[in-house]
Formats: structure tokens, C-alpha cells, sequence
């Protein structure tokens, strides 16, 4: 990162991490890692998870958790022999299949079972797992992943989990893969008397254990991905609201510790209801209607569990009470409560199949804060926070990453992908047409896995145009393009240097004073239709593309 670097990259990278624990730099890749990115092995793709019941008891005092995982699948060829996921410091108690168990091998964090006989594609099918142990303990959750185990501020217990990028496997038993989302689930969480749970969906029931313990019910009618399951434990007080949105009414709820109510009362009350509004007119419906809407505080700092978003931003507008973009804007809002709430539209609703592709998470929430500004301050505004984002992009390497290894790319998916998008949406040059493909994007991918391929050749045709080399340049390369100018006597000449063959961009570029007009280049250097252009009146639009520009 290339700007001011000893106070804010470090704030910048702080929130850059506290929604992606991935972000280390790796370069060798081992078993461990194709075992759990793998998207193409025969022991995953052999079946679709359909429904999980997840049954846990979480024993706080000793830092350990015990219970059970169903399985139902469907599968999808002939086969003998699966793959599942949980860490190795979990022990696996047994594996029952019709009443017996089931034999298994353990290699790295990967569970392999062999069935008594082949099950038939298509056939549907269910096991469960029985596990325990000491979960991996967070050290400085959400940067990294596991368990948080904490007090509140009269020493109660305050537990919750956060795990995205480690994988849920750091605490429950799963096929832990971005592109298989899990249809429904039932969240078992059981926790000490006196004490609450609050997980994903719609709380069914609570039940009074003889051990002391209660079991809180939590059903998630929607498909989820695995990361976003979280339990959350503390003497929790609910707060009730409804917001009338484009399905109706949808229920909004606040689990907030007892001291913080009037805060919480308030500040998501400021910030709830305009997101929602905001988001709804750019991406479509709340994805989400059948579970509700929850905003829960915790003892980290923000994670985007769907329907059950995790919030710790002290109840303080900014990140933390500081604007990431340097302009003021930023500070008008709360970052995680529009942030994480981004996320149920571009991470929850359309989920990438591979961590390779994260910035389809990041990219368009990270744009949708200069949207949410947008819509309460002007156009100009959005555009100065995006533009204020510029600061913390690093172009250290390829936004897109590896795949197969659960390894995305660079951080830079965060705020080089939103100013992409914001020059993407000025190319297009038609503010309802770029409306109308965020909403499409949500319609025609609802509830689905998706790649950058996909999603890039939707925009193209709903642009109606090829933009392809642009995507590529920005996320495949670490360098941005730079258009280049030469002056031959009585004319202007420039082309685009970039490392995409055949790289094209339509660009804005004007002599001072005067009114922008687009130009076409391409990387040859070819003459600019622009009259009275001279080396000392040219202007190019660097507010809205992030590019470099030289002048001969």
C-alpha cells in the first residue's frame, strides 16, 4: 500500500481483514490445501449437501464443544467414498449410517468415509457425525479465525464464532466448500442456563435441559454458506423492529448486550432502515425475507453471517469512528452495519464457487458504501468516496487468486475492485441501464454460486458492451492501465499501455474547461477526435477510472 503507510494502511488493512481472514501472502501450495479448496475432486462433487441439523453444546468454562452433524445429500454419480471437512485438533467420536457406524480415514483437516454399497445417483441419503473437543480459539477474531471467547462488561460470559476464509470446519463438521451452499438448516446451539444463543434464521423453540443447559433452535429456511453459520452467546436483550420493503414486511431484530439497548436503540435506528431502503433500490429485495434480518452484537469486530450479521463497531459511525475514503462521507453512516449488510447481497445472495474469485463479495460491497452514499448525499458524493478509497489499494499483485487451494488474491478486491466497478458503471454512461444490471446480477443469480465469468459475461450483455479486457486487466494483473499521449505537431495521438492483449477501454477525456467526450483507444497510438486538444490544456478523467496517464 502506497500512501501515508504508518497510521492508515494499518487502520485500511484492519478493515480490509476484518472481512476475509485469507489475506496472507502463500506461495507453495501442499495436499492440505488442494484437500480443502478443491472444487473438482470426485470425493466432493459426488454429492450435493441438501440440509444440515448442526447440534452443539458449548461448554464455555472449559472451552470445549461437543455434539453432532446431519448430513442430507443427494447424490450426483455412483459412489462408495466422500469427503467431508473438520479440523484435526477436533476429534471425530464416530459416524453413523443407518444406525451403524462408519469406518473413516483422517488426513490434514479431510474426513474420508466408506459406505457398506455403492449409492446411486440420485439417490438421497443422510449420515451423522459425532465430534468434540477444543475448538480453535481466535487470537484476534475476525483477523483470524475460531472461537471468541470473551466477558461482557459485568464479566458474563460473551462467546462467538467467526471463521470465514479458516472455514467453518474450525468448529463444526461439514463439506466446506464455497460452491456446495448447504438448501436449509437447523442450528442446535446449546449454551449454560441464563445465557442466550442467537445464530442464522428464525429462532423455533428453547428447551430446558436436565444438565442445566438450554438448546436454542435457530432454522435457516434459505441456502447458506458455510462461513456465515455462527453462534453467538451472551445475556443477550432483543430489540424488535419491521422495515416495509419490496416483499413486504420484513422483520428486523437486535440482540445487544443490556447496557448498550439505548445505543443500539438508536444507532440502528439511524442506519438500519436507509440501508435497507438504499440497497433494495440498487440490488433488488432483502435476499433473505424468510429469515429476517438480525444485526448481533460481538466481542469482534463485524462478520457477515447471513440474516444473523455480526456487529462490533461500538455503536460509533466511521470504521470505528474513522472514514476510510479521507472524506468525510464516511463518517455520515455506520461502516459495519452497511458494510456486513452489503455482504447479504453480494457474498450471501451470490457467493463465489471459489475463494479465487472473493472480490465478487468484496469488490461490490466494498462499492455499495459509495452507493449507500449516493443515495442520501448526491451522486458527487458517492463518487468522492469511492474515489477517497484509492488510497489504501496496494496493486501488490492479481485481485483474482489461485484456484483449487482456497487462496484468494490481493486485498486490492476490496477498494480496486469498487473503483472498477465505478468506472465500469461510467462507461456504460446510463445510471437506470447500471441500476437495472446490480438488480439483474441479484434475480438472475438469486441464491446461487458463481464465477468471475459468469458475472462479468452477464454485465456484458446487459451493458451491451465487450468488457471484458477490462475486467481482466484489473483482476488479473496487479498493474493498472495507463493511457498514453503523444503529440505530433497539429495532432494528439494515444493508445492504452496494459498487460491484456488487445486491451480496449473507452475513456473520458476533454481540453480544460471544456465538456468531456469519450474516446476509444486501444494499445496502438492512434489520432484523438478532439478539436483545440493541446499537451498543455489536456484533461483526462482520473476521478472516475483508476489509471495512469503520460504525456509525451
Amino acid at each position: 500500500m502506497k500512501f501515508n503507510r504508518l497510521f492508515t494502511s494499518a487502520l485500511i488493512l484492519g478493515a480490509i481483514s476484518a472481512h476475509a481472514q485469507l489475506l496472507t501472502p502463500k506461495e507453495k501450495f501442499t495436499r492440505a490445501d488442494s484437500l480443502r479448496g478443491s472444487t473438482t475432486s470426485p470425493l466432493r462433487t459426488c454429492y450435493d449437501i441438501n440440509y444440515y441439523h448442526l447440534d452443539v453444546k458449548v461448554d464455555i468454562d472449559q472451552k470445549f464443544i461437543s455434539g453432532s452433524n446431519l448430513f442430507k445429500f443427494t447424490a450426483t454419480r455412483n459412489f462408495t467414498k466422500l469427503q467431508f471437512d473438520l479440523f484435526a485438533n477436533l476429534k471425530v467420536d464416530k459416524i453413523v449410517y443407518k444406525g451403524k457406524a462408519l469406518p473413516y480415514k483422517r488426513e490434514f483437516n479431510a474426513v474420508f468415509i466408506t459406505f457398506p454399497k455403492t449409492i446411486l445417483k440420485g439417490a438421497k441419503d443422510a449420515f451423522t457425525v459425532y465430534y468434540s473437543g477444543k475448538p480453535t480459539v481466535a487470537k484476534n477474531a475476525p483477523w483470524d479465525g475460531g472461537f471468541v471467547f470473551a466477558k461482557d462488561s459485568v464479566g458474563k460470559p460473551w462467546v462467538a464464532t467467526a471463521c470465514e476464509g479458516m472455514g467453518a470446519s474450525v468448529w463444526w463438521p461439514n463439506k466446506d466448500q464455497v460452491a456446495d451452499e448447504v438448501d436449509s438448516m437447523l442450528i442446535s446451539i446449546n449454551v449454560p442456563k441464563g445465557l442466550k444463543d442467537v445464530s442464522n434464521g428464525r429462532l423455533r423453540k428453547t428447551t430446558e435441559l436436565p444438565d442445566g443447559y438450554i438448546r436454542f433452535d435457530w432454522f435457516v429456511a434459505n441456502p447458506i454458506n458455510n462461513y456465515d453459520v455462527a453462534a453467538n452467546i451472551g445475556d443477550y436483550q432483543h430489540i424488535s423492529d419491521s422495515y416495509d420493503g419490496e416483499k413486504g414486511k420484513l422483520t428486523l431484530d437486535y440482540w445487544v448486550l443490556p447496557e448498550h439497548i439505548a445505543k443500539a436503540t438508536k444507532q440502528f435506528g439511524d442506519n438500519v432502515k436507509p440501508m435497507l431502503k438504499a440497497f433494495e433500490h440498487w440490488f433488488g429485495p432483502y435476499p433473505f425475507y424468510e429469515d429476517g434480518y438480525k444485526l448481533v452484537e460481538t466481542p469482534h469486530l463485524g462478520m457477515e453471517h447471513q440474516s444473523a450479521v455480526a456487529y462490533g463497531n461500538k455503536y460509533l459511525n466511521g470504521y470505528l469512528g474513522r472514514d476510510l475514503s479521507g472524506t468525510g462521507w464516511g463518517m455520515k453512516w455506520d461502516f459495519i452495519v452497511v458494510h456486513e449488510s452489503g455482504h447479504e447481497w453480494f457474498g450471501n445472495n451470490i457467493t463465489d464457487k471459489d475463494p479465487a474469485d472473493m472480490w465478487i463479495h468484496e469488490g461490490f460491497t466494498n462499492y455499495s458504501e459509495s452507493l449507500f452514499t449516493e443515495m442520501y448525499y448526491g451522486k458527487q458524493a458517492g463518487q468522492e468516496y469511492v474515489h477517497g478509497t484509492r488510497r489504501a489499494i496496494a496493486n501488490d499483485e492479481p485481485i483474482i487468486g489461485i484456484y483449487g487451494v482456497n487462496k484468494e488474491g490481493s486485498g486490492d478486491m476490496y477498494y480496486k475492485s469498487g473503483n472498477m466497478l465505478n468506472a465500469i458503471r461510467t462507461i456504460i454512461n446510463d445510471d437506470e441501464k447500471w441500476r437495472g444490471i446490480l438488480r439483474g446480477l441479484n434475480k438472475v443469480f438469486y441464491h446461487q454460486t458463481v464465477t468471475t465469468e459468469q458475472v462479468v459475461n452477464y454485465i456484458n450483455k446487459e451493458a451491451g458492451m465487450n468488457l471484458t479486457s477490462i475486467f481482466d486487466q484489473y483482476l488479473r494483473y496487479k498493474n493498472i492501465p495507463t493511457l498514453e499521449f503523444r503529440f505530433e505537431k497539429d495532432r494528439a495521438l494515444c493508445r492504452w499501455i496494459a498487460d491484456v492483449n488487445g486491451f480496449t477501454m473507452p475513456v473520458k477525456v476533454r481540453a480544460k474547461g471544456g465538456e468531456y467526450k469519450f474516446i476509444s483507444p486501444s494499445t496502438t497510438f492512434k489520432p484523438i477526435d478532439l478539436q483545440g486538444i493541446t499537451k498543455d490544456n489536456l484533461e483526462v478523467d482520473t476521478f472516475n477510472y483508476y489509471i495512469g496517464v503520460l504525456i509525451d
